[in-house]
């Protein structure tokens, strides 16, 4: 079948993306999981089916869901009805400690609670929550998912409106908060579009769809385009490669963390998959270093793109070939879109240092939900910055020399370390600390507890590392600890962590 473009993009518009794809394609695999597939028929259907169990639960355009579940079919299900409804769909992370995720469902006011019982403990109870459905399993105060949905008819809802994400990303105070933004119709026939995706491709989902990027890459723009996404439900490196070969892929996104163990794969394993199926394959979330990179164009050829942005909003794209030309660069900047300045966000010369800001106006303007004093905090007039650092070369290129503060990236991952400080000061060992990252082969940033004493008072490091474990989730807590007589601090007792990384990063 044929395909019409303004069609597509009238449905785009109106969350209803997958309607189009089940009625031109509808035995299409759109999902493919260990859990289960679903058609474009199956998941259309079903997303009409939930919309319908929702709206006979209360809730209406404008409401919030919350969503904690593993890369299975039911995330897409969920983020279909959510898109077509006008409803605000809300991420949480299934590595956080209860407690944690508890907080964001509360926060971002979820009126449904969708949960996968096989992601365990870290499954809250959101008794606040009125509406709470469970997948994966069965649980007293949940609805069982299959049963919910077989109740309700699959046929297109007949006022479709355009939902919206508010997904979530930490800050200096160590609370994470919502990033709201307005749903963004137009914005998004243009984002998704620019994968250029055509018939037959099939992108490979390599991390979990509650980040930001693997939510936007592995399940909104191929499922918005009618192309195949499949789940990888953990990532592996050989498995990575398998399904490469096995699903014909066309387009993924990869961490450069993901990088570093695909290039430490054996030669004969790296030799034995066919990847010449590949067009595109993004990667960002953290700095690559430039030998990495080009050891992976070496052996994907010129298929590799990175982009530079965050859950507030997107920056610069670069191609394989630009990149080779530029080695380091993020790419050509937008002025009106994306500028380096200084703290006022006065623009500064080439090649002069200084803090990128992003433009925050119109459909990129955002705020943080319910946080009115870190929204303003964050911009300077129109323009917002996340505190990253970078300088620009005679041709519009950004290149960056620094991130946030204080922000640790490790495996693609952010941790804000004022959040582990927070925990670590609660052990009666510890009189101060200072939580940086470290350089780290394979995640590019580990982290490092730096920790000055009590007087009298003596502590292992195994446990102030199993105290964190017991409170944060793993993936935010140290993997070492460093003491110290005494944290560098300047006139007004603020720590200099700035100093304190420079000296590691020698080290190192």
């Amino acid at each position: 079948m044929g395909f019409d473009r303004e069609a597509w993009a009238v449905a785009v518009r109106q969350g209803m993306g997958v309607a189009f794809a089940a009625g031109r394609t509808p035995d299409r695999l759109a999902v493919i999981a260990p859990t289960g597939d679903r058609t474009f028929a199956d998941l259309n259907a079903n997303a009409n089916r939930l919309v319908r169990a929702l709206r006979r639960r209360g809730l209406v355009a404008g409401d919030s869901v919350a969503i904690l579940s593993s890369n299975r079919a039911e995330f897409a299900e969920t983020w279909a009805a959510c898109t077509r409804a006008g409803l605000r769909l809300t991420t949480v992370n299934w590595h956080l400690t209860p407690d944690e995720a508890a907080y964001i469902v509360r926060d971002c006011q979820a009126k449904a609670f969708v949960a996968d019982l096989t992601c365990g403990d870290a499954v809250p109870a959101a008794e606040q929550v009125g509406v709470r459905l469970a997948v994966g399993g069965e649980r007293a105060d949940f609805e069982r998912w299959a049963d919910v949905l077989a109740a309700e008819d699959g046929g297109d809802i007949d006022d479709p409106t355009l939902g919206t994400a508010m997904l979530y990303t930490s800050g200096t105070t160590g609370y994470p908060k919502g990033v709201s933004k307005a749903p963004d119709p137009d914005g998004l026939v243009v984002a998704v579009s620019a994968f250029f995706y055509t018939d037959g491709d099939v992108h490979l989902g390599t991390g979990p769809l509650y980040h930001t990027a693997p939510y936007n890459f592995a399940l909104q723009a191929p499922l918005t385009c009618g192309v195949t996404t499949v789940l990888m439900p953990v990532w592996d490196a050989e498995g990575t490669l398998a399904l490469i070969e096995e699903h014909r892929v066309t387009h993924s996104h990869i961490v450069p963390t993901m990088f570093h163990r695909l290039l430490a794969l054996p030669d004969d394993v790296k030799a034995r998959y066919d990847h010449s199926s590949l067009k595109s394959v993004l990667h960002g979330a953290a700095p690559c270093p430039v030998a990495v990179k080009q050891a992976m164009l070496d052996w994907w050829g010129p298929v590799i793109w990175e982009y530079y942005g965050a859950t507030e909003g997107a920056g610069t794209v670069v191609d394989s070939a630009t990149w080779l030309r530029k080695p380091g660069t993020v790419g050509l900047i937008d002025p009106d879109r994306l500028q380096v300045g200084d703290e006022r966000a006065r623009p500064l010369p080439v090649g002069e240092e200084g803090l990128v800001w992003f433009a925050g106006t119109g459909a990129a303007k955002f705020e943080y939900f319910g946080d009115e004093g870190k929204t303003a905090g964050a911009f300077a007039g129109d323009w917002f910055t996340l505190g990253d650092v970078g300088r620009l070369d005679g041709d519009g290129f950004l290149f960056l020399t620094d991130r946030s503060a204080n922000l640790i990236i490790s495996g693609g991952v952010n941790i804000y370390p004022a959040e582990v400080d927070a925990v670590l000061l609660q052990h009666p060992a510890v009189a101060d600390v200072a939580v940086i990252g470290v350089p780290d082969d394979e995640w590019g940033e580990s982290v490092l507890a730096v920790v000055e004493r009590k007087p009298g008072i003596d502590v292992d490091p195994a446990e102030l590392l199993e105290f964190c474990r017991n409170r944060l989730a793993h993936f935010k807590c140290p993997r070492s600890v460093d003491f110290v007589d005494h944290l560098p601090r300047d006139d007004n007792g603020k720590i200099y962590k700035r100093r304190l990384r420079d000296h590691y990063r020698a080290l190192a």
